[in-house]
């Protein structure tokens, strides 16, 4: 199950996940987090506590990200596992993202 917490400064959110990124953690993400996002100019995703993420936690990164950008928020994504990252660049998301939102 993934957990989360947010930390605000004025326009920014740094957001850290900690637990695995699946199926069971995208309801939690969807109804909770990503409304609260939407209030900010700039987000950060701190990934440092994520060790897994699976094909819906994927599917859920992508459309978090592309919706966030659709409305104007600038949206980056930090402190990837090694094992996660690997994953990320096999599936291309760097490409499909942009390579900019991983710092």
């Amino acid at each position: 199950m993934i957990k989360y917490s947010l930390h605000e400064n004025g326009e920014y959110l740094d957001v850290k996940l900690v637990g695995d990124l699946d199926i069971d953690g995208t309801e939690v993400i969807e109804e909770e987090l990503i409304p609260n996002m939407e209030k900010y100019q700039m987000v950060n995703i701190d990934f440092e506590g994520v060790q897994f993420v699976d094909s819906t936690g994927m599917g859920l990164l992508m459309n978090m990200v592309q919706s966030l950008k659709e409305k104007g928020i600038k949206v980056t994504i930090s402190n990837v596992q090694q094992d996660v990252m690997n994953v990320f660049e096999i599936l291309q998301l760097p490409e499909i993202l942009g390579e900019e939102i991983f710092v």
